[in-house]
């Protein structure tokens, strides 16, 4: 007897077609043949941790992957999260202000509001403060209730640390309620939610219809492959080459399609704890000076993408809602 799925509420359909064949030309400011948007994720004291009330401690990206320990703290892990927070994110911030390009924070609102110091300093220099939920732990387990609690924990976090809500969200280990919560919880705020990153679906941002509305939210799609985060993964770098190389070749494709009319984005996903150690750390350095030979290259935050995207290419709203799930939860 084959599954019968029904749609929920918080459900959105998926979509194949997206832009097809022939790419559109979105016009990126300057005739800019490439956009690059770098993220630094920060998490830095609020991954799993016995200290912070979770049953164990954290498993992923740190330097002994998949290793755990239940009930009991783990100094080797806590201590290399907290290299992220005294060492690398400084080397990471003197090597953005060195080149003049601006970055796209992940923010974990515990870890901000751990050391104040960070947001602070990201702010001084300029950088987009996003939302990577209160905790960086995995969401899929919890009911939209406490979910949503959550949400908005770290709505008021965020603007108690930087001054104002984020207006993008990324999750990472999000639940099957959390794109529509994010929205609802915007709506409910009055606070702009300019755009997404939970899609890995594209090389440029595209609208995706928001079910019984006739509203749509505006993903910028993310990166897996260029992150720095399968540093600890099976199938991830086994050296700073590995991971230098892989990054100039999705540069040079993306390059070259700009070249030939059809301009995308690429995305280089950071972690202090990761990249900013020191013999991972001149990958990046290598990279930033590789782009700067470039002609045509506009290095952005996904704010700056979301705004220029959403002025040559608005939302039109449909003249009835999206019939896809329940209208109510």
């Amino acid at each position: 007897m084959p599954f019968e799925y029904v749609p929920n509420y918080y459900d959105f359909p998926r979509e194949f077609r997206g832009y097809g064949e022939n790419p559109p030309d979105f016009k990126w400011p300057n005739n800019a043949k490439i956009v690059i948007n770098f993220v630094l994720n920060y998490e830095e004291g609020a991954e799993n941790s016995i200290e912070n009330g979770d049953p164990s401690s954290e498993m992923y990206i740190w330097e002994i992957p998949y290793v755990t320990h239940a009930g009991k703290r783990s100094y080797d892990c806590e201590s290399d999260f907290e290299y992220g927070a005294r060492a690398g994110v400084w080397r990471i911030l003197r090597l953005f202000k060195k080149h003049g390009y601006k970055f796209t924070t992940f923010a974990v609102g515990k870890a901000f509001e751990l050391l104040p110091d960070v947001p602070a300093a990201i702010k001084r220099d300029g950088h987009e403060i996003a939302s990577h939920c209160y905790r960086w732990w995995d969401y899929s387990k919890l009911s939209p209730e406490e979910e949503k609690k959550i949400i908005i924990k770290n709505m008021e976090s965020l603007k108690a640390t930087t001054g104002e809500y984020p207006k993008g969200w990324y999750y990472a280990r999000l639940s099957q309620h959390s794109r529509r919560l994010v929205y609802d919880v915007h709506q409910e705020l009055g606070a702009p939610l300019l755009w997404m990153a939970d899609a890995y679906a594209d090389d440029l941002p595209y609208w995706m219809p928001v079910p019984r509305t006739t509203d749509a939210m505006l993903m910028v799609p993310y990166s897996y492959d260029c992150n720095d985060a399968r540093f600890h993964q099976p199938t991830g770098w086994s050296s700073t080459d590995g991971f230098y190389k892989h990054i100039q070749y999705a540069f040079d494709t993306l390059y070259s399609e700009g070249c030939d009319g059809t301009p995308k984005i690429m995305t280089v996903a950071l972690h202090a704890r990761v990249v900013a150690k020191p013999g991972r750390f001149q990958a990046l350095v290598k990279f930033m000076d590789y782009i700067k030979e470039k002609e045509g290259v506009w290095v952005a935050t996904r704010e700056e993408i979301a705004e220029h995207f959403k002025k040559v290419n608005p939302w039109v709203p449909p003249a009835t809602p999206l019939a896809y799930g329940p209208d109510k939860p």
